[in-house]
């Protein structure tokens, strides 16, 4: 086996299936070798590159239930964005009627568009779950992205904090899982939640709003709530759905894990400073950066690691006796 074989069966190895490179890694080395110049040495960083995405397409073709993970995380990342913006827009109606509060323009703040446009998608979800809804969640990330934060920065209006608004930007991009069509019932599941969050907010957002402290003393405690709702009842789907030998369900589990971490922010940003008694509510900005990009790598991680483990398990961990791991017997030639 030359130096250039070698190498080749090395990223053979390191990106495609176990089953797929028993039946046809040498097949894909050869074809490599038979593409490359004499003088190469080494694999080109096209030709890793072109590997990197072919084992990916291959590992996507056999994680079982992947597909209907994305749909089941979408629908539950729609149904906790909906009862947030349910919630956050009551809690703006209370606040307009605290006499501290300098209300200024036609909005209690900035964040009343961005709730509207989330519960716009829910509505739409309902009605038109394909291209239209793919449009009202552009339209409200585009709101709460940059309406909200842009706008705040040029009229001197109130805002929601970051951290607040973070979680349904996230949220949101997750939920673009749920586009396709559904049975109508499931489709409601969404609007069943906001309906839901009525009348918690209404009795809890007094007590909030009256305290002076905005949104910070309700998102510290809010947002940490529901990262633990979603992140047990995620796991008991997830369970319950495997029993079954369906694992859409720990799909969803992982793909739900950055919004799960963005809804814990300021919990996890207070572990990262240390918080504790007669600290401020919110933590320092620069931990709470730090947990985000925390957050943002463990859970774009976790998606690519589950795949490639569970290419590497579809066979039970062994390329055959007798076999170089990951390359085929047809490879040891040299």
């Amino acid at each position: 086996m030359t130096d250039l074989e070698r190498r080749y069966a090395r990223w053979t190895a390191l990106f495609y299936p176990a089953d797929y490179r028993r039946e046809r890694g040498s097949e894909l080395v050869d074809t490599y070798l038979s593409l490359a110049t004499p003088d190469r040495k080494r694999p080109s960083a096209a030709d890793v590159a072109d590997l990197a995405a072919g084992g990916l397409r291959q590992h996507l073709r056999i994680a079982q239930g992947l597909g209907p993970g994305f749909r089941l995380a979408g629908l539950l990342a729609l149904a906790t964005l909906a009862a947030f913006a349910t919630g956050w827009a009551i809690f703006e109606a209370v606040a307009s009627t605290a006499p501290w509060f300098p209300q200024r323009g036609p909005f209690l703040s900035l964040g009343v568009p961005a709730w509207a446009a989330w519960l716009l998608a829910v509505v739409v979800h309902v009605v038109a779950p394909g291209r239209w809804f793919r449009w009202a969640v552009g339209l409200a990330v585009l709101v709460t992205a940059g309406s909200v934060v842009l706008a705040a920065m040029v009229t001197g209006m109130h805002r929601p904090p970051l951290f607040v608004l973070l979680p349904q930007l996230v949220l949101g991009i997750v939920a673009l899982g749920a586009i396709g069509w559904q049975p109508w019932w499931v489709r409601l599941i969404p609007l069943a939640a906001a309906a839901a969050s009525v009348p918690v907010a209404a009795s809890t957002a007094p007590r909030f709003v009256f305290s002076g402290g905005y949104y910070y003393d309700a998102a510290a405690t809010a947002l940490p709530a529901a990262a633990v709702t979603l992140l047990i009842g995620g796991a008991l789907l997830a369970l319950g759905l495997a029993a079954r030998h369906d694992y859409r369900g720990v799909w969803a589990l992982l793909i739900l894990l950055t919004p799960i971490g963005m809804l814990a922010l300021n919990s996890l940003g207070a572990m990262l400073d240390d918080s504790g008694p007669g600290r401020p509510v919110t933590p320092a900005w620069s931990s709470m950066v730090a947990a985000s990009v925390l957050v943002l790598v463990v859970g774009l991680l976790s998606m690519p690691l589950a795949i490639a483990a569970r290419g590497r398990l579809s066979s039970g961990g062994r390329d055959g006796p007798g076999r170089t791991p990951g390359t085929g017997s047809a490879i040891q030639r040299g």
